[in-house]
């Protein structure tokens, strides 16, 4: 630790309130790789040098279905050591909780306290398995024995689950089907030859039963390359973390039954979204095949680091089966994010995925961008042009709502020379677009009290950028007033603004499956349009009069996705 800190900067540390400390270290890391890698390189050297300890079973469970500070202090340190780049020590101090659990002879009803925390370590252990992926460990025998003995422990627990349930009247629901079937598809991935296949996998036996769903009709579609598609996607990057509150797969898989008779047939999901692919593959081969045909995957392929070697046909071919392979089946939309456009094998890339839709329209129908900004969405396009006489490509996903209306400056004219649609995220701003904001005062970021979640920080971010908290509940104001007029939700106005918006085909409804659905509040978007007054009234406070506020965001931020590209 070289440097020096003044003494009043160390007066404001000695005494500032955790969650301001929080919110000011979140201001820090954001700036980009100067920061963010000395706090984690600092906390993951802590963590090495003096590492938690390990509880025993009856100090953790001294009681055997009641939640203890020192379960919780437990998971919160296992969370600090996978989510600080040290996802392979902490595969011990998962299997060791989870052997704690059986011995200590724990039981819980569902919806209890215990019970609620088990879910969330379930989620826990899927996060830790992800980012054990994305540290592409060595593939060794000691990784490989720590992998087997916690696939292991998960499976003796569910026994454990099931002899509880064949000795007391009440059932004890197995809370780790997610994390059991994210520690199997690793194995199979890291270890092909140990033939340890994923749930998805296991749903093309015939034996599997068949869900019994139905669909409903999209109210509005678009095209996007050969399908036709609703305008509201589920998105599941609340999957990624359980910080969003956690659903046991039983609850998972209900939802989805649930979002998919309201008309949500399309899902976007990415390979870093924990095991959104898995949860959806799963689900997906459970359908009838008449609904099955119907559904609609995107998943993206995300490269943040150097490819190390060369762009050849297999290995893009390889990530398009792998993204396969997880979904148990084809991908309908491939989203391609490149970290830096300096290295421009992007663009080869590119051409052999769109290459691939002809071959093998088994594995994937069409290809889109993801987070791409203006400049190299054209550069792209242009390339494409120029190898295969044809755009190929067929739509970017980016941010868009009424505080980030970047894409309004250089994006949809862009997209609309090319024939691209928009896929937009962020358009909820994590909910802070809804009457419950409204005449509310400026929220602490890490308050226990409010307890923001990861996407609410993130847009709460987005819009201290865009204007000030007095700003926002004016814009709340003006929303809440068409609302009214249309007899809808201010939620439902905002999202309308930007469906109006040229270029955009559909919105990306952040899902927290099994937690909590706002279906058919968010269905009520289809019942009304905003007319010119509506849209004039939005845009003079959403942009700005002289549309000055909208062109200051894009001259301080950058354009689409440029915030990404200054974490690497």
């Amino acid at each position: 630790m070289v440097g020096h800190v003044n003494m009043m900067d160390d007066v404001l540390i000695t005494n500032l309130p955790p969650e301001h400390l929080r919110s000011a270290l979140r201001i820090l890391i954001s700036q980009g790789a100067t920061t963010q890698q000395p706090f984690v390189q600092h906390i993951r050297q802590r963590l090495l040098d003096s590492p938690p300890g390990l509880a025993t079973p009856r100090i953790l469970f001294p009681i055997p279905n009641k939640l203890t500070p020192e379960f919780t202090e437990y998971l919160a340190y296992t969370r600090c050591l996978f989510s600080s780049k040290l996802a392979q020590e902490s595969l011990h101090y998962i299997d060791f909780l989870v052997k704690c659990l059986r011995e200590a002879e724990t039981n819980w009803s569902v919806g209890s306290e215990l019970y609620q925390s088990l879910t969330r370590f379930d989620g826990d252990i899927v996060q830790a398995v992800q980012a054990l992926k994305e540290s592409n460990p060595p593939k060794n025998n000691e990784l490989e024995s720590k992998l087997v003995q916690l696939h292991s422990s998960l499976q003796e627990f569910r026994q454990y689950c099931h002899q509880f349930r064949e000795t007391v009247d009440s059932p004890l629901d197995y809370p780790f089907e997610r994390s059991e079937r994210q520690v199997a598809d690793v194995l199979h991935m890291f270890y092909p030859s140990r033939l340890a296949p994923s749930e998805s996998d296991k749903t093309d036996n015939a034996s599997t039963p068949l869900l019994d769903a139905s669909i409903g009709q999209a109210a509005e579609t678009f095209t996007l390359g050969p399908f036709k598609v609703p305008r509201l996607f589920n998105g599941f990057w609340q999957l990624s973390s359980p910080s969003w509150g956690a659903g046991s797969a039983d609850s998972q898989e209900a939802a989805l039954v649930q979002l998919l008779k309201a008309g949500f047939t399309a899902a976007d999901m990415a390979d870093h979204y924990g095991d959104a692919e898995l949860v959806y593959g799963q689900f997906r081969n459970k359908l009838p095949p008449q609904i099955k045909d119907k559904v609609f995957a995107a998943t993206k392929w995300c490269v943040f680091g150097h490819v190390g070697g060369e762009v050849t046909d297999e290995w893009v071919l390889g990530a398009v089966k792998e993204r396969c392979r997880r979904l148990g089946g084809r991908v309908e939309l491939l989203q391609f994010h490149w970290h830096d456009y300096g290295a421009k094998e992007y663009l080869d890339v590119l051409v052999k995925l769109v290459a691939l839709t002809k071959p093998h329209p088994e594995l994937v129908g069409t290809i889109g961008l993801c987070n791409f900004d203006s400049a190299h969405t054209e550069e792209a396009c242009e390339y494409l042009l120029s190898k295969t006489g044809a755009v190929g490509i067929v739509s970017n996903q980016i941010q868009f709502s009424v505080v980030d209306s970047r894409p309004l400056q250089k994006m949809c004219a862009v997209s609309a020379k090319y024939g691209l649609e928009l896929l937009t995220y962020g358009s909820f701003c994590g909910g802070f677009l809804s009457n419950r904001w409204l005449n509310q005062p400026l929220p602490e970021m890490y308050s226990a009290s409010t307890q923001l979640t990861p996407s609410q920080r993130k847009y709460l971010g987005m819009i201290c950028d865009w204007g000030s908290w007095d700003d926002f509940q004016k814009l709340l104001s003006k929303l809440s007033a068409v609302a009214d007029k249309h007899g809808v939700s201010l939620t439902n106005v905002a999202i309308r603004w930007v469906l109006q918006k040229p270029q955009v085909g559909a919105i990306i409804v952040g899902t927290r499956l099994g937690v909590t659905t706002h279906d058919q509040d968010n269905l009520a978007v289809f019942n009304f349009k905003l007319d010119d007054d509506d849209m004039k009234t939005i845009d003079g406070i959403a942009l700005g009069e002289k549309n000055e506020r909208s062109l200051a965001l894009f001259e301080s931020l950058g354009d689409c996705g440029n915030e990404y590209r200054k974490m690497h």
